[in-house]
């Protein structure tokens, strides 16, 4: 596809001196009121090399380059050359390019093949898969899926909660009050009513405490009963997180958590040790970063325990060894942000150059609208009902409305956990919210069921059409029939989205891209409400056709990076 603003660069560079290429191409502007032009080029950079007013020196490139069949239209307005695209060349451009490349339409080689490892979801073991694991949970998918869009080698790690002294109470629980046919049957649900009843208990009987302690020192010298226990918590925890992660098309290439790094952590202390960063504090040992501005790390506890920003160390060690990462993306929300700069800032001061590579991407806290939730207390609302409510939701107004689909139940969970991905995803990450139902499940407004009717419409206007004309929209078309302002508008859209993906992705901002895709569809329905499709003229079809056919396929591209599917009929 063109660049149009790099050949803009390129003409306008023949007309001024005192400027590269590079640099006419960065001043080169997207005017925010469309009828100030496509383009713009701004002129007061040249008053000084010129020695004129740059009013003047917008009105000679604009007279210069005016001839260019590039442009429909070239005008000076005040210090600025506005250009208007010639919009059969640019429209033509577009929809060409999206049939040739279909799928791929929006894609680019700007990552090179390196590799991006993007740590995402990461639940603890035996404690519920709740709602608050959402946002970590598609953010990060969807990081991971534009990442690879970008042509990065990405590398999806879900890094399990499956170390720490929790499991010491979960294991002291199980014994006092447990059975395993409960756990078997409902092994989340169960586990936590251990564990909640253990934070009961404990209360009257402290010396549960002092049990649990000394049940994960057993654990961490791998005593067999105990691993044994932790390693079934662990498995049966797995199938149920699995089944959450297929409702949402979630995969992974690595489920090593906390666990897997126990035995690599003595290294790291000795690294820490070799260049002289340890001290000891009142029988603990940490790494004193007040001179950085940050609070002092502690990397052992006075019992010789490890902390997690221990493991946190040894896990990006071991990633650039094994990996040799571009990026270390860590979706994790920003209540740790503390912890990321306090490990990331030790990792620069034992000398790892890739200390910078590292990347925490924060995103704001989800609260329940009766407070905040509290897996001690039992205080969680499980994803896995979200989504099931989602597409049952979903399902009925399906029903009510007589949707006309191929299969109910398979549109009602493209839609209903489309609607759930979709609002998670359109709101600026950092932000804080408050879970509700009604807004999940409301799917009017600018909402994920919205953009996938869009989707559907375009799809039904093409099965309307008829199998012939639509290998005719696939061929030469004639550009002039699709230059109106709506299908203009649609066509810039359009062409906007690969480099949208690149922007996301260097923003680690999802939410960027599911702005640009609301857009989209708001555009194609004014072309379909703007627009008579299906005329009788078959020149005059087969081009607005072609029109429709490459804006569905932008859509569709655009949601699968979201992690969402786009169904047919709806």
């Amino acid at each position: 596809m063109v660049n149009f603003k790099e050949e803009i660069a390129k003409i306008i560079s023949e007309h001024v001196e005192g400027l590269t290429l590079a640099e006419v191409e960065n001043i080169v502007e997207v005017p925010q009121d469309t009828k100030m032009g496509d383009y713009a080029f701004p002129c007061f950079r040249l008053a000084k090399v010129l020695r004129k007013a740059p009013p003047m020196i917008a009105a000679e490139i604009a007279e210069k380059i005016s001839g260019n069949p590039m442009f429909e239209k070239v005008e000076q307005v005040n210090a600025y050359v506005n250009m208007f695209i010639s919009k059969k060349e640019f429209v033509k451009d577009v929809v060409d390019e999206v049939l040739a490349k279909g799928e791929e339409y929006g894609k680019t080689d700007v990552g090179g093949g390196k590799t991006v490892i993007v740590e995402f979801s990461s639940p603890n073991i035996a404690k519920p898969f709740h709602i608050g694991h959402i946002r970590s949970t598609v953010i990060g998918n969807s990081i991971n899926k534009i990442y690879s869009a970008m042509g990065y080698n990405v590398v999806r790690i879900n890094h399990l909660g499956d170390y720490g002294t929790q499991f010491g109470k979960m294991i002291c629980a199980y014994r006092h009050w447990g059975n395993k046919e409960d756990v078997i049957n409902e092994p989340i649900k169960t586990l936590l009513s251990y564990y909640t009843r253990f934070h009961v208990e404990v209360e009257e009987h402290p010396e549960l405490d002092d049990e649990a302690r000394e049940i994960f020192a057993k654990l961490e010298r791998g005593e067999k009963e105990e691993v044994e226990l932790w390693q079934w918590f662990r498995d049966e925890s797995l199938k149920e997180f699995n089944r959450v992660y297929k409702m949402l098309g979630i995969e992974f290439d690595s489920y090593a958590g906390e666990s897997f790094y126990s035995d690599k952590m003595p290294r790291i202390v000795e690294m820490l040790e070799e260049k002289g960063l340890l001290e000891e504090s009142n029988g603990a040992q940490i790494v004193d970063l007040e001179p950085y501005g940050l609070t002092p790390a502690l990397i052992k506890k006075s019992d010789g325990s490890s902390l997690y920003i221990t493991r946190d160390i040894a896990a990006a060690v071991y990633r650039k060894e094994h990996y040799d990462f571009y990026k270390n993306i860590y979706v994790v929300a920003s209540q740790q942000n503390l912890h990321f700069q306090q490990w990331i800032k030790i990792i620069e001061l034992l000398g790892f150059d890739w200390a910078k590579d590292n990347i925490h991407v924060p995103f704001g806290l989800v609260s329940l609208e009766d407070g905040t939730m509290s897996t001690r207390h039992g205080r969680v609302v499980f994803l896995e009902d979200v989504l099931n409510r989602a597409v049952d939701q979903t399902r009925e107004i399906i029903k009510e409305k007589g949707v006309n689909t191929d299969n109910v139940d398979e549109t009602a969970k493209q839609v209903g956990i489309g609607a759930v991905i979709f609002q998670e995803l359109s709101n600026n990450r950092i932000k804080d919210y408050v879970f509700s139902w009604d807004k999940v499940l409301d799917f009017n407004g600018e909402t994920g069921p919205y953009v996938q009717y869009t989707y559907a419409r375009a799809a039904s206007i093409l099965r309307n059409a008829g199998e012939d004309v639509c290998k005719a929209a696939e061929g030469e078309i004639s550009p002039e029939y699709i230059t109106g302002e709506s299908a203009y508008e649609l066509a810039k859209l359009i062409y906007a989205l690969p480099q949208v993906i690149c922007d996301a992705g260097e923003r680690y901002e999802p939410s960027v891209l599911t702005r640009h895709i609301v857009d989209m569809a708001q555009s194609f329905n004014r072309f379909y409400h703007d627009e008579h499709i299906l005329v009788d003229d078959e020149e005059e079809k087969a081009a607005k056709l072609a029109l429709v056919k490459a804006a569905k396929t932008a859509i569709k591209n655009g949601l699968s990076l979201l992690g969402m599917e786009a169904p047919e009929r709806m």
